[in-house]
């Protein structure tokens, strides 16, 4: 069956970095764009990053934040550096269409980035 595995979420001070990964298993990796969202709690679920054929993102977290793909290994990674409290949630990788539906295929099962001082 299809899983995205999600790791490397955690809790860092403001200013720290993470590194978040998605193993992908049961789908044609490189078939699909990859696709990093965010969830807080009482809102909707927002796409930071996403990669199809070259990586895109959302204002809030260009310039801080890279995304990778390595079809060899069918994994998406998203390198978040200066984080800010605001980018407090719960990140999901996902596998969909294109960078622009918002309507993706699979999710992975959610991953908590915490950041506060």
């Amino acid at each position: 069956q299809v899983q995205l595995v999600e790791s490397g979420g955690g809790s860092v001070q403001p200013g720290g970095s993470l590194r978040l990964s998605c193993k992908a298993s049961g789908i044609d990796f490189k078939y699909y764009t990859m696709s990093w969202f965010r969830q807080v709690p009482g809102k909707g679920r927002e796409r930071v990053s996403c990669f199809s054929t070259a990586p895109t993102y959302a204002n809030a977290v260009k310039g801080r934040f890279a995304i990778f793909r390595d079809n060899s290994r069918s994994t998406v990674e998203l390198q978040m550096n200066n984080l800010k409290p605001e980018d407090t949630g719960t990140y999901y990788c996902a596998a969909e269409d294109n960078c622009v539906k918002g309507d993706p295929w699979h999710w992975g099962q959610g991953i908590q980035v915490i950041v506060h001082s």
